[in-house]
C-alpha cells in the first residue's frame, strides 16, 4: 500500500473533513479501526456510520482484552472509492448521561426524517442516570443525537430513550412514515417511535421465531418490494454469521430465511452489518479484523456486493479483499486485494508487521502463479508504461494481462535489481479503454514481492 508511516501519522492528526487515502478495496478505512458500519444514502452520497475501536488507553479500567470504543466518526463517499472522514460526531465525554470512563459506544445508526438527521447510539449510562435501574450494575441505554446535516454537527439529547435498555439500535422508516426502533438485549426487540423520533410509542416487543440457541444481536431491518427483512448476527457455532428473516410487516411475524454471510475465515468473533441500495446495486457493509489479525476487538469495515433472487430471498455474500470501489489505472493498484488467485504460489502479508496500516504485499513464488484484480478503469487509454513497485533477491519476470491469466498481454516487466523496494518500468504493448480486469502473473524467475502496479 502507498502510505508511508510519516503520511499515516499525518493523517492521524489531520483536521476533520480530511479525505482518507483512496481505498477502493477492503478494508475501506486504513488510518483507524472501524466496526459495526451502518451505511445510508443521503443527498446522493453514501454515508457510513461505524463504531470506533481503539487500543486501550492508560485510563481504561474495563475488562482486559475487550472492546474499547470512545466515540463515533462518519465517513462519506460519492463513488465508493474515496472516503472522507468528517471527524468525531459524538463522544462519550460529550453526552450528559453517558459514563465517560466506560469506552462502550457500540454499534450506531442514522436516519433522516422531516428535515433532521437522527443518530442513534448505545452506551453505558452513568450510575446516577439509571433511573429505575440497578445503580450497582452498568446498564446499556440508547441515546439520540440530532443534526441538520448528515455529517453533523450532532447535538446529543440530555437523556436516553425512556423504556429502552439494550444495544445495537436500528431504525426503519416505513412507507407511511412510521418509524420503528429495533435493538438487542439478549433477544431482538422492536418498538414504534413517536413522531419526535426520540421516544417510543408503547412497550417494546420481542421478535419471535428467531434462533433461541446462541447469541442473536445487531438487528438491521429494511423493506424491499413489499417484503420486510430482519437481518442479524447469530452465533450458531463458535463465532457470528449473518442470517435473515422475512415478513409482510415491520412488526412481524418473521420467518427465518437463511444465511447472508458465513463465519469469517479469520475467526473474527463479531460481524455487525448493514445493507444498502445505491445506483442500482445492493451492498453489504460489515467488518472483519484485517488490520488486527491477532486481536479481533480492533476491527475494520468492509463492503461487498449483495444480490437478491427473483423470489426476494438473498444470495449468500462471498467476502472479498477486492471490495466494491473502482480503481484508476494511473493510480496505485493494490493487487494484494485481489479478486482471485492461483491455487499455489501466491501469498499476502503485511509490508510492515509493526505498522499494519501501511498495507500489504503480494509474494509470487512459482512460475505461472497469478492474481486477478477486477474493475480497473483505464479511461480513454493512452498510458505508455507499466510501473511495478517490487522487491526481490534474484531476477524475476512479471507479465500483466487483461481479464484472465492467458488474456491479451499488456506488457512484461523485468524485476532485475535485487535489493530493497524499487519501482520497475516497462512499456505497454497495447492499452485498453474503459473498465477491465487486470491479471498479474509471474512468468519466470525467483520469488518476488510486489506492493503495487500502475500505468502511466
Amino acid at each position: 500500500m502507498p502510505c508511508s508511516l510519516r503520511q499515516l501519522l499525518a493523517l492521524g492528526f489531520a483536521a476533520v473533513l480530511q479525505t482518507t487515502p483512496a481505498w477502493a478495496t477492503n478494508p475501506l478505512i486504513m488510518d483507524q479501526f472501524t466496526a459495526d458500519p451502518t451505511a445510508r444514502v443521503f443527498n446522493g452520497k453514501v454515508y457510513v456510520y461505524p463504531s470506533h475501536d481503539i487500543k486501550a488507553p492508560p485510563d481504561y479500567q474495563g475488562k482486559p482484552d475487550w472492546f474499547v470504543m470512545p466515540d463515533y466518526h462518519v465517513f462519506s463517499s460519492d463513488n465508493l472509492t474515496d472516503w472522507k472522514d468528517h471527524g468525531v460526531i459524538v463522544s462519550q465525554s460529550g453526552v450528559d448521561w453517558v459514563d465517560p470512563t466506560a469506552y462502550a459506544m457500540w454499534a450506531p445508526d442514522c436516519v433522516y426524517k422531516d428535515g433532521k438527521y437522527y443518530f442513534y447510539f448505545p452506551a453505558i449510562a452513568k450510575k446516577d442516570a439509571n433511573a429505575g435501574g440497578d445503580n450497582k450494575r452498568p446498564e446499556f441505554r440508547i441515546g439520540v443525537a440530532v443534526a441538520d446535516k448528515p455529517e453533523g454537527p450532532f447535538k446529543p439529547l440530555s437523556t436516553y430513550i425512556p423504556g429502552v435498555r439494550g444495544i445495537d439500535p436500528n431504525v426503519l422508516i416505513d412507507k407511511d412514515g412510521t418509524a420503528y426502533l429495533y435493538y438487542s438485549a439478549g433477544r431482538i426487540y422492536v418498538a414504534r417511535l413517536k413522531p419526535n423520533m426520540t421516544e417510543i410509542d408503547g412497550e417494546p416487543r420481542v421478535i419471535d421465531n428467531l434462533p433461541t440457541q446462541g447469541l442473536v444481536e445487531g438487528p438491521f431491518a429494511f423493506e424491499r418490494n413489499g417484503i420486510y427483512y430482519l437481518t442479524y448476527p447469530h452465533v450458531a457455532h463458535k463465532i457470528e454469521r449473518l442470517e435473515y428473516a422475512m415478513s409482510t410487516s415491520p412488526l412481524g411475524p418473521f420467518k427465518h430465511a437463511g444465511v447472508i454471510l458465513d463465519e469469517s475465515e479469520s475467526g473474527c468473533w463479531t460481524v455487525h452489518h448493514s445493507i444498502l441500495d445505491w445506483q442500482g446495486q445492493s451492498y453489504l457493509f460489515y467488518h472483519d479484523r484485517d488490520l488486527s489479525p491477532h486481536f479481533d476487538k480492533n476491527r475494520s469495515i468492509r463492503a461487498d456486493k449483495l444480490f437478491f433472487n427473483p423470489d426476494g430471498t438473498i444470495q449468500k455474500v462471498i467476502p472479498t479483499l477486492r471490495g466494491v470501489g473502482l480503481v484508476r489505472a494511473d493510480g496505485e493498484i493494490q493487487i494484494d486485494r485481489f479478486s482471485a488467485k492461483s491455487t499455489d504460489g501466491v501469498a499476502v502479508s503485511f509490508l510492515d508487521d509493526a505498522h499494519p496500516q501501511a498495507g500489504w504485499k503480494t509474494t509470487f513464488s512459482a512460475e505461472k502463479s497469478w492474481v486477478k484484480f477486477n474493475d480497473v478503469d483505464f479511461g480513454q487509454g493512452g498510458q505508455k508504461s507499466i510501473q511495478v513497485r517490487a522487491k526481490l533477491g534474484a531476477a524475476s519476470t512479471l507479465e500483466l494481462h487483461l481479464d484472465r491469466p492467458d488474456g491479451p498481454l499488456l506488457g512484461r516487466v523485468e524485476i532485475d535489481k535485487p535489493g530493497g523496494w524499487q519501482t520497475f518500468v516497462a512499456p505497454v504493448s497495447d492499452m485498453p479503454r474503459g473498465v477491465r480486469d487486470l491479471v498479474v502473473t509471474q512468468a519466470r524467475g525467483a520469488a518476488v514481492e510486489v506492493d503495487w502496479v500502475r500505468f502511466r
